[in-house]
């Protein structure tokens, strides 16, 4: 049963939204209020919480909240400059009473005079063979529209704007919460009780406020559900617009998955994918899928998914040595066939990759492109296989696995560095063929596109 309801929100506009009624087989979707507002990321948390209490665990959050930029009244007032000659160092005292401390070669590197800033593009035009690293400040006043302005040994002047500065200020707190602003890099995990979120088609292709939540519950939660596409080819190329363009692979710019004879990818036929994420034989695999339902099957082919990230701090707490294994060795995948080109392709990736700080940032795992190849000495070969069972094993409990059915017209887009999806076995009839057309785009132009909406609907820089 599917129904649809209203929702509304103070100073934003009437939005539509529409929620699947749950089966005992299919979980129920949660509704995705397309507004906009400053609080967007506090209403997609309250949009994607279950009824019940969520019973999982924060491993790790980055959050605007926790580490806001320093502000005075949503502008910067430089109160004072001074040189410290000994530290090498430029403090400016705000209006706050707070103080921010800039390296003298950082403020030289970066002069926004047009002699050292193509300001058209935003791009440093000064070499760095033409900077000297060693540099010293001949003077520093703040003048009388309230910049920083230096003068430096060789009479180049400089002049900064106090809320740039404060920005780039280089204490933790304001380092952190630059960086979430940039990157968002904060994630709301999930288990069998959440509700993936859910969103208009056509607003999100019309509407800035729409899109640009899909976006920000795209990065948050990894997965959003789109309703009322027409159920024709196209329409993840047209969705890929709304971001930039897609990326094109071996596979061609978009691909159809259906059951094929002498099928070129395990895709292609009728049986059961094992929970995956994409193309894991490419070095830099695709950041983001779009899948798109044209037909369903009679019977079958249900889409499992699970939270890759979670399932990775899930492994770390309960079996630290098998997370430490698949984190650390390399693993080989192979693809080869013909589809748009012919093609040959080999990569080593880590089953679950970790940043400078330990964080899950991307999980490369896809059974049928593993290779037979295992660069590993012998003994490493079955402590890795113990490892790979446990996680798998893990991220195949009930309790972790969401299972929604797509019908003609449903469109999912999800984190393909994050999500590992599956499909339950299909039967076709004779008139009614199972069909989904996919497509990838990577998360530079996806995050690109988030920040040029979050621009344009909250003047955000």
């Amino acid at each position: 049963m599917i129904f649809d309801c209203k929702a509304s929100f103070s100073s934003h506009k009437k939005v539509s939204f529409t929620r699947l009624q749950a089966t005992p087989q299919i979980r129920m979707f949660s509704s995705l209020a397309c507004c906009a507002s400053r609080a967007a990321l506090h209403v997609l948390k309250s949009a994607t919480r279950p009824s019940k209490p969520a019973k999982i665990p924060r491993f790790w959050h980055q959050t605007l909240a926790a580490a806001r930029l320093p502000t005075v009244g949503g502008s910067a007032v430089a109160r004072q400059a001074q040189v410290l000659d000994h530290k090498r160092l430029l403090q400016v005292e705000w209006d706050d009473g707070s103080y921010s401390f800039y390296p003298f070669t950082w403020l030289r590197d970066n002069c926004q005079c047009p002699l050292c800033m193509l300001q058209s593009a935003q791009a440093r035009r000064l070499l760095l063979t033409d900077l000297d690293v060693h540099t010293g400040m001949d003077q520093v006043q703040i003048s009388e529209n309230n910049k920083v302005s230096i003068t430096w040994p060789d009479q180049h002047s400089s002049e900064f704007e106090p809320e740039w500065l404060k920005k780039r200020c280089f204490s933790p707190e304001a380092r952190q919460a630059r960086q979430e602003e940039l990157f968002l890099n904060e994630r709301e995990f999930w288990d069998s009780g959440w509700q993936i979120p859910m969103a208009d088609f056509e607003e999100v292709l019309h509407d800035d406020k729409a899109a640009l939540v899909w976006l920000l519950a795209l990065r948050r939660v990894g997965i959003v559900y789109l309703k009322g596409a027409p159920a024709e080819q196209g329409q993840v190329a047209k969705l890929s617009q709304r971001i930039g363009y897609l990326r094109l692979t071996f596979y061609g710019h978009t691909w159809q998955v259906q059951d094929k004879p002498m099928a070129n990818n395990v895709a292609y036929t009728s049986g059961k994918l094992s929970l995956h994420t994409d193309y894991p034989a490419l070095h830099n695999p695709p950041g983001v899928q779009f899948l798109h339902c044209l037909q369903q099957a009679v019977q079958g082919g249900e889409s499992e998914v699970v939270d890759g990230f979670h399932m990775a701090e899930l492994l770390r707490r309960e079996d630290p040595e098998a997370f430490n294994i698949l984190s650390s060795l390399y693993v080989d995948y192979t693809d080869s066939g013909s589809d748009y080109c012919d093609f040959n392709v080999q990569s080593k990736n880590r089953i679950i990759d970790v940043d400078s700080e330990g964080r899950v940032v991307r999980i490369n795992y896809n059974n049928a492109t593993r290779d037979s190849v295992l660069d590993l000495p012998l003994d490493q070969v079955q402590p890795f296989y113990s490892a790979l069972k446990s996680f798998v094993e893990l991220m195949n409990r009930p309790e972790n696995m969401v299972t929604y059915r797509m019908e003609p017209g449903d469109l999912v887009t999800f984190d393909n560095w994050r999500l590992l999806h599956g499909r339950r076995h299909y039967s076709s009839g004779t008139r009614t063929l199972r069909h989904l057309e996919g497509a990838y785009l990577d998360w530079d132009e996806v995050m690109s596109r988030l920040r040029i909406l979050r621009k344009a609907v909250h003047g955000e820089r």
